[in-house]
């Protein structure tokens, strides 16, 4: 895979895909008679009901989205029906279209900052970790790193949420309760990323990595589904304390482009607390071991 996406395959995909699975009856066109060759609405009725030409909407499908006007971006994204996650995706295609030769390079934030890590570090209840949009792992509290001991089992750093569901499916499967809907939800967000920002070669090349080696993850990132990554739960079964069911908030960090911050909790009073609690232990007996080993003469 080159170092950046194609952007015009990225808009023409995605307008098909979106366009492919909304009908005339959905969309509130009237029910012709025959047999229809294309699934899904035709480009022409995307147009009518988009209020523009179709030679224009072609265009657009084409991959030609730079100068088109906001009115127009929010009124294809009515006709698709896209959701906020969707039409998040549309735009930020549509500017970067229109950035300056093609390109608008979002200058990903290096490092931690130290207060960013006590921040972390000051969270003694909950585990919390830092990523950036690519799903690698930069910053962990001891809960966190306690929580994602199997995702940190591989020695690759930085530890990469993604490349531990697709490339070790076996261990992710028996670590997340739900891992068809977490591995859906890797690529989806991915795919957001790639519409941020299309010349982050790392990205490029997480995605030609994971595309190459995964045949679930090329099944999912042709699906062209996009995903925004706010809020939810997560269920895992891990391997010292058992079944943990967590919320989690994904928080970005609006001082440094591109960094989130993942806290997961629980109900103060629960079985989710007690095995957060058991969790907490074992990572302090965890940590006592590890200074013992370290200490001279050990």
């Amino acid at each position: 895979m080159a170092g950046t996406i194609d952007l015009r395959t990225e808009i023409r995909e995605f307008l098909r895909s979106r366009r492919a699975r909304i009908t005339p009856d959905t969309a509130g066109l009237p029910a012709y008679g025959g047999n229809r060759r294309v699934k899904g609405l035709r480009r022409e009725e995307v147009a009518l009901l988009a209020g523009v030409s179709v030679d224009y909407y072609v265009r657009m499908e084409r991959g030609a989205l730079a100068g088109t006007s906001e009115g127009v971006l929010d009124a294809l994204a009515s006709v698709l029906r896209l959701d906020d996650a969707e039409r998040d995706h549309l735009f930020h295609l549509a500017r970067q279209s229109g950035a300056p030769g093609g390109r608008r390079r979002r200058e990903p934030t290096a490092a931690v900052r130290p207060a960013l890590r006590q921040m972390l570090d000051a969270i003694t209840d909950a585990p919390a970790w830092i990523r950036n949009g690519r799903h690698d792992v930069l910053a962990m509290n001891h809960l966190g790193r306690a929580l994602y001991a199997p995702v940190l089992a591989d020695p690759r750093r930085p530890a990469n949420t993604a490349r531990f569901v697709y490339l070790n499916p076996d261990a992710a499967a028996a670590f997340f309760v739900d891992y068809d809907q977490i591995a859906h939800n890797a690529a989806a967000s991915l795919r957001r990323e790639v519409g941020r920002d299309p010349h982050d070669e790392e990205l490029v090349a997480l995605v030609g990595e994971l595309s190459t080696r995964s045949e679930l993850f090329r099944r999912q990132w042709a699906s062209q589904d996009v995903r925004l990554h706010g809020y939810g739960s997560k269920r895992v079964d891990h391997p010292a304390v058992g079944r943990l069911d967590l919320d989690f908030e994904s928080m970005e960090l609006p001082a440094e482009p591109g960094l989130h911050v993942n806290v997961y909790t629980a109900p103060a009073v629960g079985p989710a607390a007690d095995r957060l609690a058991l969790l907490a232990a074992w990572a302090a007996g965890e940590k006592t071991l590890e200074t013992e080993l370290a200490a001279p003469g050990a």
